[in-house]
């Protein structure tokens, strides 16, 4: 009897111990354990890849990864912003924490040649079908997350709190974030305590994570201007106000904003990507529309960017002799999305911890190479803010890197009908740091 006592006694007393201490995960085992169970994600992976669906319409997608997450024993809240849904898992007192993953693809014909590539074709919201492609990576993101809350799912004895599963619908229509918010995401389910996140990425190695203590994305803006003109025959320009002639002056002095106004240490960048005016070429026409792309990585110079395309597209008009009303008409979509910052202090707790149970050689700083945006800081974003880091997870091989460095066949990127990644490194990845990090922040900081 007193064997007995004694036995239970030290395995309470080890249990507390455990539980009192930050828990890291094994790294052996973890990582065995996700091998184990790669056989599944893999099949998953490949389902998700060759069925992808368009923003704000990921009906069966979103389906069918709540149903992977229901089926591990989480409480699910769907139909947040559509297609959205949160799955939460309550495991004792202790933090929440939200991890997130994005579900849409794009509307783009896979040329990949995978033998699981996409042949799907979806109407899209303006009622035309196209075919659609997983070209960002969004089906890594969600195998990622099943596979973290399988193994999180499979280690309830050593955590405690809240595990929150996000699906977002509309990542690459930059709005599905955002509208999640406005449907109440966190009056419906809770606040978070801290948030991640990740991205995979073509063009670094597969089986590294890359992050910062600060600045990982850009912010982005859509912006319209509508340019009122005059209508003439293209004999007679004098009898007119061209609209073109005035949208090719508002397109390059929109240039001189970033190489004059901005300091040349600040990165910034207006692209004119559409340009619309016109149906004959003896007729000049009476409008002009001009689509634009605004990146920064502050919000004091995205602030000035956004104000400065105003001041130069309407004095430009002016210049012009428009009169002042039929003056452009500028058009900001939505609200945009806000530059994408890691909270320092947050992800300088994670690096020692995903440092000592990854290697010191997978877990790398992260470096901007472009002003790719996001739209995760529309959650995160909130009074108060919700400490959240943001991971980048290498999607191939060092080998064909090397290759494509030397001159060879070149890496496809993002948004690219050719885009592909290797997904076993991949998502073994995602799934590691991610349960690395859930694991460090369930416990006491």
């Amino acid at each position: 009897m007193f064997r007995k006592t004694k036995i239970i006694l030290l395995i309470n007393l080890a249990s507390l111990f455990f539980l009192s201490c930050p828990p890291i995960v094994v790294a052996d085992q973890l990582r065995n354990a996700i091998d184990q169970d790669y056989a599944y994600l893999d099949v998953l992976f490949k389902y998700f890849h060759a069925h992808p669906e368009l923003s704000m319409q990921e009906v069966e997608t979103s389906k069918r990864l709540s149903q992977e997450i229901e089926a591990l024993g989480f409480k699910m809240t769907r139909n947040i912003a559509k297609t959205g849904f949160v799955g939460l898992m309550k495991n004792g007192d202790g933090p929440t924490v939200m991890i997130r993953a994005d579900m849409d693809g794009l509307p783009i014909e896979e040329k990949s040649g995978l033998s699981y590539a996409s042949n799907n074709r979806q109407i899209n919201l303006r009622g035309e079908e196209v075919p659609v492609m997983h070209a960002c990576g969004h089906d890594m993101h969600m195998t990622a997350l099943v596979g973290t809350a399988r193994r999180l799912a499979a280690m309830k004895d050593q955590w405690r709190g809240t595990l929150m599963l996000l699906g977002q619908p509309a990542e690459e229509a930059e709005g599905g974030a955002e509208a999640m918010i406005k449907d109440r995401l966190y009056e419906r389910v809770g606040r978070p305590d801290y948030a991640l996140a990740l991205h995979v990425n073509s063009n670094t190695v597969a089986g590294n994570v890359y992050f910062a203590d600060g600045l990982m994305y850009s912010s982005a803006d859509t912006v319209r201007i509508t340019i009122n003109g005059v209508g003439t025959h293209g004999a007679a320009p004098h009898n007119g106000k061209d609209p073109i002639v005035i949208g090719s002056q508002i397109v390059m002095a929109l240039q001189t904003i970033v190489s004059r106004e901005i300091s040349p240490l600040q990165p910034a960048v207006i692209t004119v990507g559409s340009f619309h005016s016109g149906d004959a070429p003896n007729v000049i026409s009476d409008k002009a529309v001009l689509e634009l792309s605004v990146r920064a990585n502050s919000e004091e110079v995205r602030t000035y960017l956004l104000d400065s395309i105003e001041r130069v597209a309407i004095n430009t008009a002016r210049t012009a002799g428009v009169s002042e009303n039929s003056l452009p008409e500028i058009f900001i979509y939505t609200d945009g999305v806000p530059t994408m910052i890691n909270d320092a202090a947050l992800a300088q707790r994670l690096r020692p911890v995903l440092t000592k149970t990854m290697g010191k050689s997978r877990v790398l700083p992260f470096v901007q190479k472009d002003m790719i945006a996001e739209d995760f800081p529309w959650l995160v974003r909130v009074k108060p803010a919700i400490p959240s880091v943001y991971f980048s997870v290498g999607g191939t091989s060092r080998e064909v890197l090397d290759v494509a460095a030397a001159g060879g066949r070149p890496v496809a990127d993002h948004h690219s009908a050719l885009f592909k990644i290797d997904p076993e490194p991949s998502i073994k990845t995602g799934v590691e740091v991610m349960t690395n990090a859930a694991m460090e922040l369930f416990a006491k900081p």
